[in-house]
């Protein structure tokens, strides 16, 4: 295959991505419409923690959260956020349960949202920004929780940072991005695209950081919220992003993992297959299964049947930390 060849396939690739992005915006503004609708919620901004953002010294300016102890001596959980979203977006549906029972951090990751618009997108930044935010918060030791891209980001942190990893939740998830002949061809194609293209990518994520408003205040229609906090992320992050995904493999160090773990599984996932959801959750000594029987989406869009599943499995971890675990509360309408 020539240069040409290759370079005119990336072209497609990020394209592709790009109309994706768009597209996804557009389906997940109507998903929530459409949730609305069929549990007959007022279409209201649930109340969220605020957030602020934070200096980390020599790495940059990032949005964060801290919702704070809810009692002496509660646990603390770190967050990681999935693709193309922002730590509010992904967790907006879970933290105010999450919240009554543990201290929650969590922030936007580099390309995302409000974090840090570094020269190219690392994983491994990542995972060492949330030290870096722990540090600056004075916290020692975090649950991580991860969610898709944010489960990839939960299982790196582990592996740089096992000193402060009391435990793990890994939902929606995977141990490799790439798994057929299919993927290899494309994550190649894009990572050779992403090359000559990385400083423009770079400069339209910063142009759209830079513009941002703060975040939207309570009381706002659900799905205008949502589709704000979605535009906070450019999709020219996304080709850059997937291709740092693309050269995730933590197959060959997960079954070193110590900490009590947790993967919770969505049973009816077309975007992530459920069967290497499965293999991961095989892949560590410590971790038990849990099984939600929605779709990638469960975490928004079917809030009723995830969330129970996900605060069990967390549940689970943190007793095995040596912590009591927190008695379920009835989730509000």
């Amino acid at each position: 295959m020539t240069i040409k060849v290759i370079r005119s396939l990336g072209r497609h690739a990020v394209r592709a991505q790009l109309a994706g992005a768009r597209i996804g915006g557009r389906v997940l503004v109507r998903g929530v419409r459409t949730g609305i609708r069929r549990h007959h919620r007022v279409p209201r901004l649930p109340d969220l923690p605020p957030g602020r953002l934070v200096d980390l010294p020599g790495r940059g300016e990032v949005f964060a959260v801290d919702t704070g102890a809810p009692h002496p001596g509660a646990p603390t959980l770190l967050l990681f956020h999935g693709l193309a979203t922002t730590s509010y977006l992904s967790w907006f549906t879970s933290i105010e349960d999450l919240s009554a029972s543990y201290r929650v951090v969590m922030l936007d990751q580099r390309w995302h949202g409000r974090g840090i618009v570094s020269e190219r997108f690392l994983l491994e930044e990542c995972v060492d920004d949330a030290a870096a935010l722990l540090d600056v918060l004075g916290i020692d030791e975090v649950v991580a929780v991860g969610y898709s891209m944010g489960g990839a980001l939960a299982q790196l942190f582990w592996r740089r940072h096992r000193e402060r990893t009391a435990g793990l939740v890994l939902a929606s998830t995977l141990a490799r991005w790439r798994s057929s002949r299919g993927d290899l061809l494309f994550y190649s194609v894009l990572e050779l695209a992403n090359v000559p293209l990385r400083g423009h990518y770079r400069r339209r994520v910063e142009t759209v950081r830079t513009a941002l408003p703060d975040p939207g205040e309570p009381g706002m229609d659900l799905s205008e919220w949502a589709w704000g906090e979605f535009r906070s992320t450019s999709a020219w992050a996304l080709p850059e992003v997937l291709g740092a995904l693309g050269g995730f493999d933590a197959r060959s160090w997960l079954g070193a993992v110590d900490v009590p773990t947790a993967v919770v599984v969505t049973a009816r996932d077309r975007a992530l297959s459920t069967r290497r959801q499965r293999q991961l959750a095989a892949l560590i000594p410590t971790a038990t299964l849990h099984e939600a029987p929605g779709g990638h989406t469960s975490v928004v869009f079917d809030v009723e049947h995830w969330l129970p599943v996900f605060l069990a499995a967390v549940a689970d971890v943190v007793a095995r930390t040596g912590h009591a675990a927190p008695l379920q509360r009835e989730r509000r309408a």
